[in-house]
């Protein structure tokens, strides 16, 4: 088995490679052409597969590079989008595990290791998610709702990959192809559940931020109810001490000339009133 590794669809070994093996022109506009979904294309003499890998970005957002193989019955050809570490990795050791092995075992060893990609992004997702629930329940900021719509949004484009890289391990464990040996099929199975399995974890995690939006925009409303709640209690005790103040200021012979206790009384009968409504709102649970 010859395993070719190209790091830049641009570079001409690829066309080299593509006259040695008869590629069609088709699937080297492909390699060049990026941001393809993940498909598997059979033809004559070899099998063509898009593979998507996946990584968190510094920024926190999901990054998607395309790694295009094609299978041979005594080659292999990798043409890697971008230099991602963990792509480049999972390629190191997939070329090491497949030494002196078939070319079809080889393929396994690299969709095997595209799908184990996955793995440490949905753990990624779910400490976010962990968090973000702890702090809209604290204190909700549009901060957190920015990054809740961020994530919500790296959730569904990781979700279609990983639909399509399902569509394409299916249609692998079926394949009927001279290239891929009947020994392979239980582990070309296994990648598929394990697909699979990565899929509904990208929707329990689909729901359980759509539960801290939930959750953000209670908090809201909760905060502005208790805002609401705090300015109709203030009103509504100013409510008779503006009417005791407009009666007491009226255009009549000044109070204080009558009696000296008349302006202390008005500041009691006040202090009274604000008193009695407190313990109103306090007994009927208001406060």
């Amino acid at each position: 088995m010859e395993w070719h590794e190209i790091r830049d669809p641009q570079d001409t070994e690829l066309d080299r490679l593509a006259e040695r093996y008869r590629l069609h022109p088709l699937h080297i506009e492909d390699c060049r052409h990026r941001h393809q979904n993940a498909k598997v294309e059979e033809t004559r003499g070899y099998l063509f597969a898009v593979l998507k890998t996946v990584q968190v970005a510094e920024d926190g957002s999901l990054s998607v590079a395309d790694l295009d193989v094609f299978l041979g019955r005594d080659f292999i050809i990798t043409v890697e989008e971008s230099t991602q570490n963990a792509c480049r990795h999972m390629i190191e050791q997939a070329r090491a595990a497949a030494t002196g092995k078939r070319a079809d075992e080889a393929f396994y060893r690299v969709a095997d290791g595209v799908v184990d990609t996955y793995l440490p992004v949905l753990d990624h997702f779910s400490d976010v998610i962990d968090e973000l629930e702890d702090e809209v329940l604290d204190r909700p900021t549009p901060e957190q709702l920015s990054r809740i719509f961020d994530t919500k949004r790296s959730l569904i484009m990781l979700r279609r990959v990983l639909v399509n890289t399902r569509d394409l391990a299916t249609h692998l464990q079926r394949s009927e192809s001279e290239l891929i040996h009947r020994d392979l099929w239980p582990f070309l199975r296994d990648v598929y559940d394990h697909v699979a399995r990565n899929l509904d974890l990208v929707e329990m995690q689909r729901d359980l931020l759509t539960g801290t939006l939930d959750i953000y925009l209670s908090s809201v409303a909760n905060r502005t109810n208790q805002v609401m709640k705090v300015l109709t209690i203030m009103g509504t005790i100013f409510i008779p001490l503006t009417f005791l103040a407009g009666v007491y200021g009226m255009n009549m012979p000044i109070p204080e000339n009558q009696s000296t206790w008349t302006y202390p009384i008005f500041w009691l009968i006040c202090i009274a009133t604000v008193v009695g409504m407190l313990r109103v709102f306090k007994r009927r649970r208001w406060l």
